[in-house]
């Protein structure tokens, strides 16, 4: 028996176009001589397309598509993603998208087995998912014995006689890196194919973020769609100006400097003119709003482009980015990855995707820092207030595995932190010599993670998802901050 299984990029909420691909596979799985063709779970309908599933008209539209496809495919047999057991072979399907922790089969096969995955990007209206595919044959022993391409649209054939008589396969290890880079380039062409934008402008700082999307960006829809902006302030060292010029050079950019130090100060002028007081705090949010909701935006639309916002998941979690400044943009395609992460990426383009040092090595070696004030001096080793080689794993266990400050407190009691959360040992030591500066910056964090950041991550842009707890996938709760009796106990007990 010859079966054919499509790994079909599928268009969420557009029956028609999905059938029309159905129908151009159950021709190609004819000619291939096919008796069955297997096709992903929602192949008809996509999967995140809210509310739409529960039209009449549009229920009814994918019931007529069905009926249209059935009576096309005559005497092949058709699979659409239900539950399948029978012929001497086993179908898994998976409607799930793309994460770093896959789930694997292997263990719960006893005989012939095809997994069918689709391809492409679907979205709840805020978080956007990739869907890598991967389809598979196992062999009765759970051994892997042919794989589709992952991310590739493609029509694979199998002999179910041959299936128990092939080897396994050997896959190619993977670096965490890679994984990401593929998924996200992927979902960065194929959702701005899908919102029809072919240019891209980039606020660059000289920092490692802006870095890593400018070389992303490029990557996908080439350097001449791709325009990199500085725009310093008397806050911005040489160091990171001259990073940015470099950057853009060796990426091949168009780029440009627009100061941004008359704008801040007449806008300042303004405010005072009126009676406001302006502290160096409100300065700072002026200076953010002002590169991206003034010069970005507008630059964006003179070229009939898009600007992106180059958050990450740190800065997402605790809100330490301005609404309507850094946190603006068309899309979000590095804010579901911690910054260690972004450093591995920047790294790994590098070396893998470029074949030369694109992103300076100056850009990875810098401190991280906004440029927003004196206290963040580049040049005087100054940054931001999250010492992300720490932090990422602390504002990792509030986000991804649900942990409060009672759990980190009991770990830090007993000397397990570093440990349990996964960063480097001796950090915690490093960074915070007394219990009292442990938890007011224990408590700093979580009171922004529950409280405003809460806020900004509503208003912010959609996100691309790499792992299994991206924000925007579910609606966040927002019953503000909150200490256990435990913790609260446990912290008096530290403090004496």
């Amino acid at each position: 028996m010859r079966i054919a299984y499509a790994q079909m990029k599928i268009a969420a909420g557009h029956p028609s176009v999905n059938t029309e691909k159905i129908l151009y596979f159950i021709d190609e799985a004819r000619d291939g001589g096919a008796n069955i063709v297997i096709f992903p779970e929602y192949a008809i309908t996509g999967k995140m397309i809210g509310d739409t599933q529960n039209q009449n008209s549009f229920v009814r539209d994918c019931e007529l598509c069905r009926k249209k496809i059935i009576a096309t495919a005559k005497n092949i047999k058709i699979i659409f993603g239900e539950k399948f057991s029978g012929a001497g072979f086993d179908v898994i399907f998976s409607s799930e998208p793309f994460s770093l922790d896959k789930n694997i089969y292997a263990e719960k096969i006893t005989r012939p087995t095809i997994y069918v995955g689709n391809v492409g990007i679907q979205n709840t209206g805020k978080t956007i998912y990739t869907f890598d595919g991967e389809s598979a044959v196992y062999n009765s022993r759970g051994e892997i014995v042919q794989r589709a391409e992952p991310f590739a649209e493609c029509l694979n054939f199998i002999e179910l006689e041959e299936i128990d008589k092939m080897p396994a396969l050997k896959l190619p290890e993977v670096s965490e890196a890679e994984k990401i880079y593929r998924a996200i380039s992927y979902g960065v062409e194929n959702f701005l194919e899908q919102i029809g934008v072919k240019k891209v402008v980039i606020g660059v700082s000289g920092g490692i973020d802006s870095a890593v999307a400018a070389a992303l960006y490029t990557k996908v829809i080439g350097a001449e769609n791709v325009y990199l902006v500085n725009m310093p302030s008397v806050f911005n060292s040489a160091t990171t100006k001259n990073l940015s010029e470099q950057l853009a050079k060796n990426l091949g950019c168009k780029y440009c400097v627009v100061p941004i130090q008359e704008s801040v100060d007449w806008t300042v002028k303004q405010l005072e003119s009126v009676g406001f007081t302006v502290s160096n705090f409100v300065r700072e949010n002026i200076q953010a709003r002002d590169r991206s909701a003034r010069i970005l935006a507008a630059i964006a639309a003179s070229v009939g482009g898009v600007f992106t916002c180059n958050a990450n998941k740190a800065e997402s979690t605790v809100g330490y980015a301005t609404l309507y400044g850094d946190a603006a943009g068309f899309l979000s395609a590095l804010a579901d990855l911690w910054k260690y992460q972004v450093y591995d990426l920047a790294r790994y383009m590098n070396e893998k995707i470029y074949g030369f040092e694109a992103i300076p090595q100056g850009i990875i070696d810098i401190v991280p820092s906004a440029e927003l004030s004196t206290a963040q001096n580049v040049d005087e080793g100054k940054g931001d207030p999250l010492k992300y080689p720490y932090h990422d794993y602390l504002l990792k266990a509030f986000a991804e595995k649900n942990l409060t400050p009672e759990d980190i407190l009991q770990w830090y009691a007993k000397g397990e932190l570093e440990n349990k959360i996964g960063c480097a040992f001796g950090l915690v030591e490093k960074y915070f010599p007394t219990a009292q500066e442990f938890i007011a910056d224990l408590e700093r964090w979580w009171r922004q993670f529950k409280g405003m950041g809460v806020a900004k991550r509503i208003q912010s842009p959609p996100i691309l998802a790499v792992t299994d707890s991206p924000y925007g996938a579910k609606f966040e709760s927002q019953n503000g901050v909150y200490f256990t009796q435990k913790y609260l106990e446990l912290k008096k007990k530290l403090l004496g």
